[in-house]
């Protein structure tokens, strides 16, 4: 008898255990979330929108515990140029200069660590991989009622995306900015 409830104390204490850390599963609203990027040059600047595959934010009661995202690369567009120059640009983008969209077509992001910041503001390290490259990013991430919001600058060598790189060969006026930023809205 002792024994019996040993195991049943033993089984409380598990099942309490995991109903503390229980998460819901939100899936991200595609159609309703976006992703923003500028790309800095010497004398200028581009800027566009591309479109989340898929996502989902992890909660525990009201507080984000995780995340993960897949980014259709595919949909690299241009949105500060029109016609030939727009087509120019996307094309370029998605060759092997830059981010490789048909051997790579997606990247994604994968929250490993989340710390709350303040009243709804976290940071956040995730796992970044672009063009089959992983690496570690951090940033904050804040969120209010159902959307979360962060700005993300993305160091591109590290993915080895280095055309018009002054750190790899470009000429000062000819030089691309290394670090992109990407401004996401996520609806969930």
């Amino acid at each position: 008898m002792k024994n019996l409830k040993s195991i049943a104390l033993a089984l409380l204490v598990a099942l309490s255990t995991i109903a503390g850390n229980a998460q819901t599963a939100k899936k991200v609203d595609v159609s309703k979330s976006k992703i923003l990027w500028i790309a800095k040059k010497v004398g200028g600047q581009h800027n566009g929108d591309i479109k989340i595959k898929e996502g989902t934010l992890f909660l525990k009661g009201k507080d984000i515990a995780g995340g993960n995202f897949t980014v259709d690369m595919t949909t690299i567009n241009t949105t500060d140029l029109e016609g030939e120059w727009k087509g120019k640009l996307d094309g370029h983008l998605k060759s092997e200069d830059f981010f490789s969209v048909d051997a790579n077509p997606t990247a994604t992001l994968i929250f490993k660590s989340i710390g709350v910041k303040s009243k709804n503001t976290y940071t956040v390290t995730a796992d970044l991989t672009i063009k089959g490259k992983t690496a570690p990013i951090t940033f904050d991430l804040v969120d209010s009622k159902g959307v979360a919001n962060a700005k993300l600058m993305v160091d591109r060598t590290t993915y080895d995306i280095k055309y018009g790189s002054k750190n790899f060969g470009a000429l000062a006026d000819k030089a691309i900015d290394d670090v992109f930023e990407l401004n996401v809205s996520l609806k969930y």
